[in-house]
């Protein structure tokens, strides 16, 4: 699995096309969690990323914008120094390029939407 921020090449996607963002979290959550990407395209990547304690976050910096979601759980994401608390149904902006990562949480699940800046 990808850590949040890894870039993927594209595929060719239709027009429109469904994901079942509780059918990935449920997954994840049975195994180690971590992160899987729902859709990718040029200027955007959709994902839902699942931490479980013990295991820390070791996120780095990302290169594009992102937002949190919070679909279950609660936790806290720290970002460049400054603890943000969540619980389900926040969301957060986070920055291109700020140090963040999760800590105090014991079963959380995020969508993550990506940004994807143009090269």
């Amino acid at each position: 699995m990808t850590e949040p921020g890894e870039r993927r090449i594209a595929t060719t996607l239709a027009v429109a096309h469904p994901f079942d963002i509780d059918a990935v979290r449920r997954r994840l959550q049975a195994g180690s969690g971590r992160y899987q990407i729902l859709h990718e395209s040029p200027g955007l990547d959709v994902g839902v990323y699942v931490r479980a304690a013990p295991e820390p976050d070791q996120q780095q910096p990302h290169a594009d914008d992102e937002i949190y979601v919070v679909l279950e759980g609660r936790g806290t994401l720290d970002v460049e120094g400054k603890a943000v608390e969540l619980h389900e149904g926040q969301a957060v902006f986070v920055p291109a390029g700020a140090d963040h990562r999760f800590s105090g949480y014991e079963h959380l699940s995020c969508l993550v939407i990506f940004e994807r800046r143009a090269k």
